[in-house]
């Protein structure tokens, strides 16, 4: 059996406290299909949050789901979204955008991240009507790379966006690790301003399932809801998702649980680092990829989950090692201590 994983940020259920939350309201009546009053203390809670108040808040169950009811949402039959080559919607999600009749084009990236050069260079190429025509951008924040936008990186990408008449949407499956990253300047009311649509991921922090769809752009709010409903999303017992926000928006539960899992990951990078070892990627959130000899791999397979990410050369591969809401430090001091290990015996 194997010590721990580092497989995800999803593996563990959900914090205490969002499972007190559950069991309280559970025999309570409730309006359904997100008209209940813990839909809307979750909606408020978030408002306060964002410091927006006439946001449109709308709960569903993951991420795949909110991007392509968003993306389906925003697009015409013959527009298409920019995303960075590395991006979920293009290499993780099995084509369920494109099965909303949408093409990804793609723009080219070397640490996750978006720029108006490289959205510029995807434009480029899209010249008549004889192509689909690129009519938004798709970043996530964090990245899939663990790298995070800073306020100023945003600034950029929303300008140079609104020059072009290009929605921006940004994925926000880990978007606690990113706001709460030592290279974030970014913080959460900042992207009422700089994006048009985003959502706030539970999953990957501290809730059993759930995201929250924030739409500021007004001509993006209407009939958002038919969208939801089409696509299977519109919950008859919408109530349980929400709950689970409003415990992640109470006392600062979300940015607490984002926090502790960034910080294990720096503890891990701290001590692969110490050893000599390089990393992927410029990682500060709680995914790092650390460059590694196969051999030592092989060896920490024996005691520990982790995903292979990339072959770097014949003999050296980078992992992804992903940290959670829920990892003990002391797992991460044991890790450290079996890498040692294996490097001084290797």
């Amino acid at each position: 059996m194997l010590k721990y994983c580092f497989y995800n940020d999803y593996s563990e259920g959900a914090h205490p406290r969002i499972l007190e939350l559950l069991q309280q309201t559970n025999n309570e009546q409730e309006i359904g299909y997100g008209a209940d009053r813990l839909s809307e203390r979750a909606t408020q809670l978030i408002h306060q949050a964002l410091g927006k108040p006439d946001a449109d808040v709308h709960f569903v169950t993951g991420g795949t789901q909110a991007n392509l009811i968003v993306l389906a949402s925003m697009l015409r039959s013959h527009e298409s979204v920019i995303a960075a080559q590395t991006g979920h919607i293009f290499v993780h999600e099995a084509g369920a955008i494109e099965a909303t009749g949408h093409r990804i084009s793609i723009a080219s990236s070397v640490d996750g991240k978006l720029t108006p050069e490289s959205i510029k260079e995807a434009l480029d190429q899209h010249t008549d009507e004889h192509m689909v025509k690129p009519r938004a951008v798709f970043i996530s924040n964090a990245t899939e790379l663990g790298t995070v936008y800073t306020r100023r990186d945003l600034e950029n990408i929303h300008e140079f966006c609104r020059s072009r008449d290009l929605y921006l949407y940004m994925d926000g499956a880990r978007l606690g690790a990113a706001l709460c990253s030592t290279a974030s300047d970014a913080q959460l009311p900042d992207l009422c301003d700089l994006v048009d649509v985003f959502y706030i991921g539970g999953t990957k922090n501290g809730a059993l399932i759930g995201e929250a769809i924030v739409i500021n752009h007004p001509d993006l709010r209407r009939d958002f809801r038919y969208h939801i409903k089409q696509r299977g999303a519109l919950l008859a017992k919408g109530r349980l998702i929400a709950t689970q926000f409003v415990g992640l928006f109470t006392d600062g539960l979300f940015f607490d649980l984002a926090r502790h899992a960034d910080a294990m990951a720096v503890k891990l990078q701290n001590g692969i680092s110490t050893r000599g070892f390089g990393f992927y990627s410029n990682s500060t959130t709680n995914l790092i990829f650390p460059i590694l000899p196969d051999r030592l791999i092989q060896q920490l397979l024996t005691l520990y989950g982790f995903h292979d990410y990339v072959r770097v050369d014949a003999t050296h591969s980078a992992v992804r090692l992903v940290t959670s809401w829920a990892t003990p430090e002391s797992r991460v001091a044991e890790f450290l201590q079996d890498f040692t290990e294996f490097t001084c015996y290797s």
